[in-house]
């Protein structure tokens, strides 16, 4: 059976909604092993060990803040946000401590619906925009350029406190917009 492996792989893609993270399978499989005690780690941003949740093969999560720790009390009524911030995800299989892929992921969901919001907020029309405008428009696209090289630097390169500098600095140049006597 040497040569034969799963080879393991998860997407977190983004989501709109900020009271849900979603995860799901991607894996290809081979059917010369069995598939057994799937596992899927979470480490959520200010937290120090993980939450564990036992998975099967092709698994597709939506999860919230009551599932993933975060939030402790009034699950059956209520669902918090779930913060932005780089969550550590692990997804392993039988044997978990060999059989696993690991991956580093920046949530930007509230920042980008922000970032959206200020996007929706300008005065536009179908023709070329006002000089202000204009300016406004580009100092968006220079923000979303920003939280682009965020994510590179945590997903690609895992250079975490760069890119939390980064995402910083964005979120430092949106608030900058909204301030009228800055």
């Amino acid at each position: 059976m040497s040569g034969y492996s799963h080879q393991l792989f998860i997407d977190i893609p983004h989501t709109n909604n900020p009271r849900v993270f979603r995860v799901f399978d991607t894996s290809i499989y081979t059917d010369m092993l069995p598939v057994t005690c799937g596992t899927l780690q979470i480490t959520v941003p200010g937290f120090n060990s993980p939450i564990s949740i036992d998975v099967l093969p092709n698994f597709n999560l939506v999860l919230n803040a009551c599932s993933l720790g975060i939030q402790t009390s009034g699950c059956g009524d209520t669902s918090e946000v779930i913060p932005d911030g780089i969550y550590v995800v692990r997804y392993s299989v039988s044997p978990n401590d060999r059989v696993y892929v690991e991956y580093n992921h920046l949530r930007v969901t509230q920042f980008i619906n922000r970032y959206h919001q200020k996007l929706g907020d300008l005065e536009m029309a179908a023709c070329e925009p006002a000089p202000q405008v204009k300016n406004q428009l580009k100092e968006l696209r220079l923000i979303k350029s920003f939280i682009d090289a965020a994510k590179a630097k945590v997903e690609e390169c895992h250079e975490n406190h760069e890119a939390m500098e980064l995402l910083q600095y964005a979120q430092k140049r949106l608030m900058k917009m909204d301030c009228v006597k800055c």
